[in-house]
C-alpha cells in the first residue's frame, strides 16, 4: 500500500515543541570548542525515543515556535528537562535543527529521488487522462467561456479585446470569427489568463477546435497535480504523503472541471500554487545557507551572533514574485495570496534566525530578511503585473487607452498618459467588481464553499434534457436524458477537508507546527477575503483557487492519524500503526471511488436522467 511504503513514513521520531527555556548565551572562553546555542524548543529530538502515534511532529522539518507555551509538553514530560551536552556548532547540526532529520534524508539516495519523481509522475499521468480525455466535449462555449475564449482569440487577432456581434457563439463554435469587430470591448479582468487561453488555441489546433480552447487549462490543471505531489513530499518529508496529495487533487471535481473548461480561475490556481512551491523551496535553500554561514561565522569567532549572516539574493523568492504578479494579472484576487504568503515567509525567516541562535532574532529576521522579501516579492509582482498589460499599452484602440489624452486635466496628474489611462481603467474595474450585485441562481455565500453547499452548474442543455421516446433511447438508452457539467468538488474529500481545517487550526494554535500554517495559508488567502464581499454576486467555483491547500490540509491530518513509525519491539503500537495505515488507505480508495461515481457530471456525459438525479445528493446541488 502506498501509505505504508517503507522508508517514506511521515513524522518520524519527533514530538511537538517543548517549552524549555533558553539559557542566557555567553561567549565561549578563548580556545574552547565552539558550542551550539541552546536548542530551539521545537527542534529538540523526542525525549525517550520516537513520538507516540498521532502526535504532531517533524515529518519535514522542525516546528517553528516564536512563543513556546509554558507547562508540560504534550507527551507529559517536564518542560526544560534536557541533560544532553550541547552539540558542537557545525553545519550538519544546524541543518538538523533547521530542517529536520527526515527532510535531510528524504533525497539521500538516487533510489529515493527516483521514487519521489516516479510516484509524482504516476498521479500526474492519471490527472492528464481525467483532464484530456474527450476534452472537446461539448463543442460549444460553456458558461463564461463565452467571454474568455472569444477575448483570447481577439487578443491573438487584434492585440486587445474587441467587441463581437450579436449571437456570435454558434458561429464561433463553427470556426467563423467574422463577427469580431475592431471596436474595443470593456473587460473587467487583467489579460494573463486570456493570453494563456490564446496560447492554447495557437498550440492546440486553432479556433475551430474546442479542444484547443481548453488545451491550456488542461495543461495547467495537470501540472498542478505534479506540483502538489512534489510540494506535499517536501512539506511532509514523505513520498507517500506527497503522492497521496497529488492523487487527491487529480481526482477532485473542482480541479477536474476547471481543467476541462477555459475560465480564468484555473490559471489563478496554477500561478499561486507555483508561487507557493517556490517559497517552500526558498525556505529550504535559505535555511541551508543560514546553517552554512552561521557555522562558518561561529567557527571564525566563537560566541553568539548578534544579527546573524546575510543570505544573499533569494532566487526562488524572486520567482515567487514573478508568479504572483502573473496571478494578479489573471485575477485581482491573487493579491490576497501575495499578502498572506508575504507574511508567512517573514515568519519562517524570523523562526529560522531564532533556531540558529541569533541574539536579535526578531529584528534580524524582519530587517535582514523581511524588508528584502517585501522588495523582492511585492516589487517584482507589481512590475510584472504592469508588464502583463503590454498588449493594451501597444494597442491605441484598446478600451480606455486614450482616456488621458481625451481628459488631460483629470486623473493622477504626475503619471505619464499611458499609466494615467491604466489607473483610470482600474478605478472603473474596481467600481464594477465592488458593485456587482446582480442576482444569480447559483450565487453562493462563501461560508458554504468549504463544504460545496451550492456548486455552480455550468452546462445543462435543454436539447438533451428535452429528448423523449426513441431520440432519448438513442442518446442515453433511457426515456429521459441529462447532460451536465457541475462544478462540484468531490464531496467526501471536501467534507473531510473541512474537518481537517479545524484539526490543522488546533495543531497550529496548540503546537505551532509550521506545516499546519503552510497548508492553511492558501485557504486563508483564497477563501477568507471573500467574506468581505459576501454582498456581491460570487460563486462556489472560486474555491478552485484554494483546492490544492484543502488537499494538503487533509493529507497533513492523515499523516497525523498515521503517526510516526513505532518501535518494532512494541507490538501493540505496531498493530495500531498498521490499522491507521489501512484506515487511511481505505479512505483514499473511497475518495477515488466517489470521484469515479461523479465523473459523468464533471465531464459532460450524456446519461439517463435517473443516473444524473442519484448524483444530486443535496437539493442545493440542483
Amino acid at each position: 500500500m502506498l501509505l505504508g511504503t517503507h522508508g517514506l513514513h511521515p513524522y518520524h521520531g519527533r514530538v511537538p515543541p517543548t517549552d524549555a527555556e533558553r539559557e542566557p548565551e555567553r561567549p565561549a572562553p578563548a580556545g574552547a570548542e565552539p558550542t551550539s546555542p541552546a536548542p530551539h524548543p521545537g527542534d529538540a529530538p523526542a525525549p525517550g525515543g520516537p513520538a507516540e502515534p498521532g502526535r504532531p511532529g517533524a515529518g519535514g522539518s522542525p516546528v517553528d515556535v516564536l512563543d513556546p507555551p509554558t507547562g508540560p509538553t504534550p507527551d507529559g514530560s517536564a518542560a526544560g528537562a534536557d541533560t544532553d551536552e550541547p552539540e558542537p556548532v557545525t553545519r550538519t547540526n544546524l541543518l538538523r535543527r533547521l530542517l529536520g532529520e527526515d527532510a535531510l534524508t528524504l533525497d539521500a539516495t538516487p533510489r529515493a529521488r527516483l521514487t519521489g519523481w516516479l510516484w509524482a509522475l504516476a498521479v500526474t499521468v492519471l490527472a492528464g487522462v481525467l483532464r484530456f480525455w474527450d476534452l472537446a466535449r461539448p463543442h460549444e462555449l460553456v458558461f463564461d467561456e463565452t467571454y474568455y475564449v472569444k477575448q483570447a482569440f481577439s487578443l491573438l487577432t487584434l492585440g486587445y479585446e474587441g467587441a463581437w456581434g450579436e449571437d456570435a457563439n454558434p458561429a464561433f463554435a463553427a470556426g467563423d470569427t467574422s463577427l469580431l469587430g475592431t471596436d474595443p470591448e470593456y473587460v473587467v479582468h487583467p489579460p494573463v489568463g486570456k493570453w494563456m487561453i490564446a496560447l492554447g488555441i495557437r498550440l492546440g489546433g486553432g479556433v475551430e477546435s474546442s479542444f484547443a480552447w481548453r488545451f491550456a487549462a488542461a495543461v495547467c490543471g495537470t501540472l498542478a497535480v505534479l506540483m502538489v505531489a512534489r510540494i506535499g513530499r517536501r512539506l511532509f518529508a514523505s513520498t507517500a504523503l506527497g503522492a497521496t496529495a497529488g492523487l487527491l487533487l487529480a481526482v477532485d471535481g473542482q480541479a477536474i472541471v476547471h481543467s476541462r473548461i477555459s475560465l480564468l480561475d484555473p490559471f489563478l490556481m496554477f500561478f499561486v500554487l507555483a508561487a507557493f512551491g517556490a517559497l517552500v523551496l526558498d525556505r529550504d535553500q535559505a535555511r541551508r545557507r543560514l546553517a552554512a554561514r552561521t557555522a562558518d561565522a561561529l567557527a571564525a569567532a566563537p560566541g553568539v551572533l548578534a544579527w546573524g549572516p546575510g543570505l544573499g539574493l533569494r532566487w526562488w523568492r524572486l520567482a515567487a514574485g514573478v508568479l504572483l504578479g502573473l496571478a494578479i494579472g489573471t485575477k485581482w484576487s491573487g493579491m490576497y495570496f501575495l499578502a498572506v504568503f508575504g507574511v508567512m515567509v517573514v515568519v519562517w525567516d524570523v523562526a529560522a534566525r531564532r533556531t540558529a541562535g541569533t541574539r536579535h532574532w526578531f529584528w534580524s529576521g524582519v530587517l535582514r530578511d523581511g524588508v528584502p522579501a517585501f522588495v523582492t516579492m511585492v516589487g517584482t509582482a507589481a512590475v510584472v503585473y504592469v508588464g502583463t498589460w503590454w498588449s493594451w499599452f501597444a494597442s491605441p484602440q484598446a478600451w480606455g487607452r486614450q482616456w488621458a489624452v481625451e481628459n488631460p486635466d483629470q486623473g493622477v496628474p504626475w503619471l505619464p498618459p499611458a499609466l494615467r489611462s491604466l489607473w483610470h481603467y482600474h478605478e472603473d474595474m474596481w467600481r464594477f467588481h465592488n458593485g456587482l450585485e446582480t442576482p444569480h441562481s447559483y450565487a453562493a455565500h462563501p461560508l458554504g464553499w468549504i463544504v460545496q453547499w451550492r456548486p455552480t452548474s455550468y452546462f445543462y442543455p435543454s436539447e438533451v434534457s428535452s429528448l423523449t421516446g426513441e431520440a432519448a433511447q438513442q442518446a442515453c438508452g433511457a426515456d429521459a436524458c441529462s447532460q451536465a457539467i457541475l462544478a462540484l468538488g468531490n464531496p467526501l474529500l471536501w467534507w473531510a477537508g473541512a474537518a481537517a481545517v479545524l484539526v490543522a487550526l488546533f495543531w497550529l494554535v496548540r503546537y505551532r507546527d509550521w506545516r499546519a500554517a503552510a497548508v492553511l495559508s492558501g485557504i486563508v488567502a483564497g477563501w477568507a477575503p471573500w467574506f468581505l464581499y459576501a454582498h456581491r454576486t460570487i460563486f462556489t467555483f472560486y474555491s478552485v483557487a484554494f483546492v490544492p491547500w484543502v488537499v494538503l490540509t487533509l493529507v497533513y491530518v492523515l499523516g497525523l492519524l498515521i503517526g510516526p513509525r513505532p518501535d518494532p519491539a512494541r507490538r501493540h503500537e505496531v498493530r495500531a500503526h498498521r490499522r491507521a495505515v489501512v484506515a487511511v488507505g481505505v479512505f483514499v480508495a473511497v475518495v477515488v471511488a466517489v470521484s469515479a461515481f461523479f465523473y459523468p457530471v464533471w465531464a459532460g456525459w450524456v446519461v439517463p436522467w435517473q443516473q444524473w438525479h442519484i448524483r444530486m445528493w443535496l437539493p442545493t446541488w440542483i
